[in-house]
């Protein structure tokens, strides 16, 4: 059974940090391009960082290079989004997102919240 779980997320003042984790099960993780992307209320899903799935590669919405950075550890199944001065309009759900080049060859996780304000 293919599960990816998100943890991490939760209330935090502007300027603050979190760092999420997304940790996979049921499917040969090290195979998989991994993704965050967040859905703000009202709003489009939208990529945020994706990286490789050697961890070679990684990209960035605009808007978050510098402040965010996506890694992976594919001993543990595991990635992350930590994510550094965060700001009120960063607030959203976060997904965690495994896929190949291969058409409908991927998987979302359940979604984790992230709420930022003072």
């Amino acid at each position: 059974q293919v599960q990816l779980v998100e943890s991490g997320g939760g209330l935090v003042q502007p300027g603050g940090s979190l760092r999420l984790s997304c940790a996979a099960s049921g499917f040969n993780f090290r195979l998989y391009a991994m993704s965050w992307y967040r859905q703000a209320p009202g709003m489009e899903r939208e990529l945020v960082a994706a990286i490789t799935s050697g961890g070679e590669s990684t990209n960035y919405l605009d808007s978050v290079k510098v402040r965010f950075t996506i890694s992976r550890d594919n001993a543990e199944n595991t990635v992350y989004l930590q994510m550094n001065s965060l700001k009120p309009e960063n607030t959203a759900v976060y997904y965690c997102n495994a896929a190949t080049m291969r058409i409908g060859d991927y998987y979302w996780g359940q979604g984790t919240q992230v709420t930022v304000s003072s």
